[in-house]
């Protein structure tokens, strides 16, 4: 039977626990970093070599078997003027866009001040991702090899945590269809599995989109920033791997930052720009994953509300054994 004093001791315990719980650092309660796999792939985009022609964003379309809903398939990618008109960010029909950042007299490519630069918009695959640990069903799944985020229609059931948690803003809920569903790029993962490469960095035609090993990615940006302004590089197209031609230009004055190598614990989508990354969308981040104290500190709760439970479920068991007693002495006294 429990006594007065194994329940005091008990809560005091869980008391204690739970104030020194509350008193310690994020970073000591954060689990470990989830590590970068030596196979995983990724892209770099060169904002500085991007000439906006979005055939990406086309191309990715295509592969991907993606219709809007809202316009007719032939004038999907037109406007009624007959010129160029895609979307303007992501959506639940857009998995990969272009935008452009624009400044003053917007005279000069790849400037802060009266320049303009563009920019790639699409799922930036971390290597330590956000919407794979809120997600309650599993839909959301990181490749242990590849490292890239995977999305499974089937067992979504649409409660968009994973568009919540996201700090890029990614996946984004189809709201254009009765049965509507997330969408996200998926970095072409069936083409992949084909032996081929993502539609976006196959139909580069500059090299802007550069697919490839995340570590042959990250030592090629910074060949990039280590180069000279102004001196004449040869650039890789489409898989860094390839042998087709490459492309050549000169160097431009680079940020000197390889965004998403560290931001939130990595990413396996990187940038190089002329311009600052703010500028152009991308939010100012902590190299801190966020999800690694959550989950810390929710591993660390269980352990630390166990004896609570323990003596909690121990009470209801004394309560339970000793009624039956306490309902035969209530008899007795009546009858007497």
């Amino acid at each position: 039977m429990l006594t007065r004093r194994q329940f005091l001791v008990g809560a005091g315990s869980g008391a204690g626990a739970a104030a020194s719980l509350a008193s310690a650092p994020a970073q000591a309660l954060a689990r470990e970093p989830q590590p970068l796999s030596a196979e995983a792939v990724g892209i770099l985009y060169d904002s500085t070599l991007c000439i906006g022609c979005q055939a990406c964003v086309s191309a990715c379309r295509v592969a991907n078997d993606v219709q809007i809903a809202h316009v007719p398939a032939p004038l999907a990618d037109w406007n009624a003027a007959n010129t160029w008109a895609l979307a303007e960010d992501l959506d639940g029909e857009t998995l990969n866009v272009i935008k452009v950042y624009r400044n003053g007299s917007a005279a000069v490519k790849d400037r802060d001040s009266d320049g303009f630069a563009f920019m790639k918009r699409h799922c930036l695959h971390c290597v330590d991702p956000s919407c794979v640990s809120v997600c309650p069903v599993q839909a959301m799944t990181k490749d242990p090899v590849t490292g890239i985020v995977g999305y499974n229609p089937d067992a979504c059931i649409g409660c968009r945590y994973c568009s919540y948690a996201c700090p890029y803003g990614v996946p984004q809920f189809d709201l254009n269809r009765a049965f509507g569903q997330i969408n996200k790029c998926e970095m072409c993962r069936h083409l992949q599995a084909k032996g081929e490469i993502p539609a976006c960095c196959d139909v580069c035609p500059t090299g802007a989109s550069l697919f490839g090993p995340v570590a042959l990615l990250q030592a090629e940006a910074d060949r990039r920033l280590a180069a000279e302004p102004g001196t004449a590089l040869r650039f890789s197209r489409g898989d860094i791997r390839d042998d087709r031609p490459d492309h050549e230009a000169a160097t431009a004055h680079y940020v000197k930052h390889v965004y998403g190598k560290t931001e939130v614990g990595g990413t396996q989508v990187r940038y190089l720009s002329g311009v600052a990354f703010a500028r152009l969308g991308l939010p100012t981040l902590d190299d801190f994953a966020p999800v690694r104290f959550v989950e810390g500190l929710q591993h660390r709760l269980y352990n630390y509300l166990l004896a609570p439970l323990v003596v909690l479920f121990g009470l209801a068991w004394v309560v339970r054994r000793n009624k039956p007693r306490i309902d035969a002495g209530d008899e007795s006294t009546e009858e007497n």
